[in-house]
């Protein structure tokens, strides 16, 4: 699927952005799935807040138990003072998370089929895992920061072969966070690495390993994307999206897998049952 070109590119970047991915039916499908699944959650049955800011302290049994199934998270200023949501519930989630390729049928489809697959082969991954889904919304006002990581932090493995699959199902602009990434800067270490703590079944810590300094404005650049583009980058690529004070959303999914011959990590948080064995393109 990929060329000579776009292939060394990739190399040398770590990333490479592929307009018009998806047509405007596909995101208009899971887009609708997205906001059932956000009409049938309790917002009063669990208040789950996801932040990359803070990730340690808020790693609970809601989130380690996502693994093989379909939550939703709040955004970090989702709520007011009182408890009370700022805003209407469907501009308050953060993300859904994190089965949904797996256990919902539309997004399965979405997340499969041959020019996923050849694009995965192209990339490594000719035999593949995918370990994880997320729709991430990205709301109009508070959509939160996700500060600069790598993937790799989350899915270790031995060899290092986590690759993202990012598809804007929204026009991702500097106004309301899109991604921006190191160009090259896959070819550096990984900083640290995000793992359940010895005996425990929740408990996660972020493990530092390497103090390399993360991207400035110098050297990091925007990824702009229209409304199926899908970026995919190397697991150790830097990247970041800024808050979103826009009066416009920006919707993603996401999907992150690894080479199926490479050791997957048991400390990694996300681990799949025997009852949801985890499959490839």
């Amino acid at each position: 699927m990929l060329n000579a070109q776009q292939l060394t590119q990739y190399r040398r970047d770590g990333f490479l952005v592929l307009p018009g991915f998806k047509a405007a039916a596909e995101i208009a499908g899971i887009r609708q799935r997205a906001l059932q699944i956000v009409d049938a959650f309790d917002e009063h049955s669990n208040r789950s807040i996801f932040t990359t800011n803070d990730q340690v302290r808020q790693t609970d049994d809601y989130f380690m138990g996502s693994a093989d199934t379909v939550r939703c998270f709040f955004e970090e200023e989702a709520f007011l003072e009182d408890g009370s949501l700022r805003q209407a519930k469907h501009l308050s989630i953060n993300k859904i998370g994190h089965a949904l390729h797996d256990v919902d049928p539309v997004f399965d489809h979405f997340s499969r089929g041959p020019s996923l697959a050849s694009l995965a082969a192209d990339l490594g991954l000719g035999s593949a895992h995918i370990w994880q889904s997320m729709y991430i919304f990205k709301q109009p006002g508070i959509g939160g920061e996700v500060r600069w990581h790598q993937d790799a932090t989350f899915f270790d493995t031995l060899p290092m072969t986590v690759t993202t699959f990012w598809f804007a199902l929204e026009d991702a602009t500097r106004a309301n966070g899109c991604l921006w990434v190191q160009p090259g800067g896959h070819m550096g270490p990984l900083r640290e690495r995000f793992v359940k703590v010895d005996g425990s079944k929740t408990a996660c810590a972020m493990e530092a390993l390497d103090g390399t300094p993360w991207p400035d404005e110098h050297s990091a650049v925007p990824l702009e994307a229209s409304a199926g583009t899908l970026v995919v980058f190397h697991g150790l690529l830097p990247h970041y999206s800024a808050p979103n004070r826009s009066a416009i959303s920006r919707h993603a999914y996401t999907l992150h897998a690894t080479h199926a011959a490479a050791t997957y990590s048991p400390r990694n948080w996300l681990q799949r049952t025997a009852a949801l064995p985890v499959r490839g393109f």
